[in-house]
Parts: structure tokens; C-alpha cells; sequence
């Protein structure tokens, strides 16, 4: 567990925590509008800047007590930044060197890892010849071979176009299960949080607002990661091989749904599938004569208030996973749709989380 109550002062911003626990498993994502404090707290868990009070404990281990700290490099803790901060005179090969020379022995090698994370054909070159996403993969390398006990990200993605970002969002879900290493991940983008996170700190104004399993965010109807594009599900589950008709069916008996092939390969692991509230409709009967694939059968649990002219239908599929529907308030009367009735969701359109 990550526990603590911190206090830091950066000019006129103010941050105080309050009470936290964390688990340290998986990806923890700090989430926020822009000025919540999201890199404030962070800088205040890793010990970088002297001036932050209060108490924390990692896994038992005290950092922060008053205005004691433990150093940050006794912290053991590999960093990510949004610019990288490499080296700019050293290659890649020497960028994680540096790392070999100031960590434990042991671990992954150099070469293993920068195979791991697509980068050893780049070893003798410049890291000023790299592209955005090359220059994280550097840094994700770096930071991994240090054998940090933690690992913070601060936004890695956001300077990235969005191929750059497709590909390194499964990186880091995978680097993350394979190593082991816990990772405090800041975003403000509810995509991010839904591909990566296994639990969310929402923040606002210095303080930490909630900590929510993913799940658990995903189910308040007031929940921030709503605000960019509206209410969103993500479903869990496995992708099969294709069929004769090049689709792939996705998830068990009775929740099942068919989706174009990924671009690369699952290897049977648990995937996520994002469906916005907005691409669900519901209907009485199962239609048979419709262009529409995928057809669930659903029970109504809730019924959200009227929002923006639409009300936010939650169901449940048959394996217990929510599944959200917008609609109009007219259609609402239309079918007498209330909670506890069966219906059918017709899913015009999905997105595999890859």
C-alpha cells in the first residue's frame, strides 16, 4: 500500500491531499482538469521537492514523516516525463547505460529490454535523430532498467499523435503485468484512464476528490470521465480467432459481440472494448431484419435524470457488466422503459481498447 496525507505549497497553488491509500498493483491513474494537482502530488510522493510535509508510507516503508523525507534516490522510483528528458550528447545506447551503471544488479539486460520495447535497432543513434515516440520508448526503457520499486509517469502521451499513441498505450498496460512494477500514470484523458487504469484518483483543486476502481468510476452517472465525450462503457473479455465473415466474436455466451480483427495480435489475453452511451440503442424485441451486428440482451438497472435533452439508460448484460444507452426522453415513454425490464442493446459501434 501507498498511504499518506501530503501537504505542498508551489507559489500561489496549494495542495492537501487528505487521507489516501493506495494499492501498489497495477496502473494507479491521477486524473484532473489541467491545475487539479495531479503533478504536484506527484512530485510530492517521489521526494522531489523539499518542501513537502505530512506523511507517507510505501509498503510499510516510511518517505515522508512532518518535514522529514527519505532522498528521492532512496526511493527507488523510475521516472517518465511528457518530453522524455533524455540525454541529448548520448545515444540511445548510452541513455541506458546510464540507467545500468546507477541500479541494482540483476534485472532484465540492456539488450532484452530495448528488443522488449522496440528499440534495439535504434541503439547507436542519436536520440535527437528520434521521433516522439521513439524518444518514450527510450524513456520507458531507462526507467525500467533502473529496477524501480515504482514507477512514475507524468503525462507521457500528451505531446504523441495519436498512432504513436496506439501503439505505446499496450506497451506500457503490458510492461506493466509483465515486470510487475506498480505505476502512478497522470492523464486528463478519459481514454487513457479507460485503456490503462485498474483504479482512478480523481482530483481537483489540490485535494484528491475519490479513489475509484475503474469499474467503480465507470458506474456514477456523475463521473468525470464523462465530460469529454459523454457516458462510456467498457466491457471486458477475450477475442476469438475470425470467423468466415473475417469477424472476430468478443466476450462469453450471452454478452457475446463480433469485431473487425485488432491490427495485432491479442495472444488470448483479457481485452477491453470501449462503447460510447451514444452508439447504444434499445429495443423491446430482438430485430432480425437489421444491419446493426451486435444485438445484447440486457436488464434495465437505472434510469439517469434528463441531461442535455437525453436520459442515460444503465442495463446489465447477462455475465453483470454495465452497459450504458442514451436515448431521448420521448423514446423513454415510448417503450415504458423502467428499471428491472428486459430489453435489447443494439451496438452501432465499438472501439477495441488495443
Amino acid at each position: 500500500m501507498l498511504k499518506g496525507d501530503l501537504s505542498l505549497r508551489q507559489g500561489d497553488f496549494q495542495l492537501e491531499s487528505g487521507t489516501f491509500e493506495l494499492e501498489t498493483t497495477g496502473i494507479t491513474v491521477l486524473f484532473g482538469r489541467s491545475g487539479s494537482g495531479k503533478s504536484t502530488l506527484l512530485r510530492a510522493i517521489t521526494g522531489l521537492d523539499k518542501h513537502t510535509h505530512g506523511t507517507l508510507y510505501f509498503n510499510g516503508e516510511r518517505w515522508q514523516d512532518g518535514k522529514w523525507r527519505l532522498p528521492t534516490p532512496r526511493r527507488d522510483i523510475g521516472f517518465v516525463f511528457q518530453d522524455a528528458a533524455l540525454f541529448p550528447h548520448l545515444s540511445v545506447r548510452g541513455n541506458l547505460e546510464y540507467a545500468v551503471r546507477r541500479a541494482p544488479s540483476g534485472g532484465a539486460s540492456l539488450n532484452e529490454l530495448a528488443e522488449r520495447v522496440g528499440i534495439a535497432h535504434k541503439l547507436d543513434q542519436s536520440v535527437t535523430t528520434l521521433s516522439g515516440g521513439e524518444k518514450q520508448r527510450v524513456a520507458i526503457a531507462r526507467a525500467l532498467l533502473s529496477r524501480p520499486r515504482l514507477l512514475c509517469m507524468d503525462e507521457p502521451l500528451s505531446a504523441l499523435d495519436w498512432r504513436a499513441k496506439g501503439e505505446l498505450l499496450p506497451l506500457i498496460e503490458e510492461l506493466a503485468r509483465e515486470t510487475g512494477v506498480p505505476i502512478l500514470y497522470i492523464t486528463h484523458a478519459p481514454i487513457e484512464v479507460e485503456r490503462l487504469a485498474a483504479r482512478v484518483v480523481f482530483m481537483a483543486a489540490g485535494r484528491i476528490e475519490r479513489i475509484e476502481t475503474l469499474r467503480e468510476a465507470l458506474e456514477r452517472p456523475d463521473s468525470p470521465l464523462f465530460d469529454e465525450e459523454g457516458p462510456v462503457s467498457v466491457l471486458e473479455g477475450r477475442l476469438g480467432v475470425p470467423n468466415e465473415h473475417g469477424l472476430c466474436a468478443f466476450g462469453e455466451e450471452g454478452e457475446r459481440l463480433w469485431l473487425a480483427p485488432p491490427a495485432h495480435s491479442t495472444d488470448g489475453r483479457p481485452q477491453r472494448l470501449r462503447i460510447l452511451a451514444r452508439d447504444v440503442s434499445l429495443a423491446l424485441d430482438d430485430p432480425s431484419r437489421i444491419s446493426i451486428l451486435n444485438h445484447l440482451p440486457v436488464s434495465i438497472e437505472r434510469i439517469d435524470p434528463v441531461k442535455e435533452g437525453r436520459v442515460t439508460v444503465a442495463t446489465r448484460t447477462a455475465g453483470g457488466q454495465l452497459l450504458l444507452a442514451e436515448i431521448t426522453p420521448w423514446s423513454l415513454a415510448r417503450l415504458d422503459l423502467v428499471p428491472g425490464r428486459l430489453v435489447y442493446a443494439l451496438i452501432k459501434s465499438v472501439a477495441l481498447m488495443e
